[in-house]
């Protein structure tokens, strides 16, 4: 029996002690959380102090700002109406007869100018004009060749068919023509023009070759001497250039004569087509 009455009061005790336990922590709760409200209540509090305090900066701000653009738009507004007021001053100063004399003296200037150009241009043109009519005078200026040594003509232009060579004993083609002459005959330019080269050629042998006009070349061959001209040498019509002789291997067992030939734009012709 007693046994039943100590376990009634240890339990009975131990149930105080567990009420007690949950009334503290109860309490230590809402303490906890009174904290925290009246932590949030202080944060929202000086938030809304902050927001007002921003929002009144930016009040201020945009005030200031305002009156700059104000200011600025004043300023440029005076300066331009100041412009304006200037120029139109400047212009009532200026008299109109001062502006026409001034419109006047531009117009006639202006016309000088242009007619001095026109006439300038047409002077410019016309002389190019009697240029190119020169120039195709010139170009089309006909030669007239004339034979370089006297004598008859002993074997004639073969390009297209053949003839037969004493030397080599056999028909080829002979591309220009051989004028029987005496050695030391004194050869002449066919034609006015300048001395293109002087050399002894290994078939040819000594040999002039002169450039003239409208592309035409001249070669003359199967010479003795050149003593008369030198290379670069501008010669006219009929001038002495050297002088007949037997040096033109492929021909050496002819009778003297001048090898002669001419081109055309580099192309060997019949030289008796040109030979007035």
């Amino acid at each position: 029996m007693r046994d039943m009455r100590r376990n009634n009061r240890l339990n009975n005790n131990n149930k105080d002690a567990m009420q007690n336990k949950i009334i503290m922590y109860s309490i230590i709760g809402i303490g906890i959380l009174t904290i925290i409200l009246v932590a949030l209540l202080i944060y929202s509090k000086n938030l809304s102090e902050d927001m007002e305090n921003n929002l009144v900066d930016f009040e201020e701000i945009a005030n200031v700002q305002n009156e700059n653009n104000n200011t600025n738009t004043e300023s440029v507004s005076t300066e331009i109406g100041k412009s304006v007021n200037d120029a139109l001053n400047e212009t009532n100063t200026t008299s109109p007869s001062n502006v026409n004399n001034t419109i006047n003296e531009s117009t006639t200037t202006n016309t000088v100018k242009e007619t001095t150009k026109s006439t300038s241009t047409e002077t410019t043109t016309n002389k190019n004009k009697k240029e190119d009519v020169k120039e195709s005078k010139e170009e089309k200026k006909e030669l007239a060749f004339e034979k370089p040594v006297e004598g008859e003509i002993m074997k004639v232009y073969a390009k297209d068919n053949l003839v037969f060579s004493n030397t080599l004993q056999e028909w080829t083609t002979h591309l220009g023509i051989d004028i029987k002459a005496d050695k030391t005959t004194v050869v002449k330019s066919a034609e006015a023009g300048t001395i293109k080269t002087i050399k002894n050629d290994p078939r040819y042998g000594l040999t002039i070759t002169i450039e003239h006009d409208n592309g035409y070349q001249t070669v003359y061959a199967n010479l003795l001497s050149s003593e008369f001209v030198v290379e670069g040498e501008t010669v006219e019509k009929g001038q002495s250039i050297g002088t007949v002789g037997n040096t033109a291997t492929f021909e050496i067992s002819d009778e003297p004569h001048l090898h002669f030939e001419v081109l055309k734009d580099g192309v060997q012709i019949d030289p008796t087509t040109v030979i007035k």
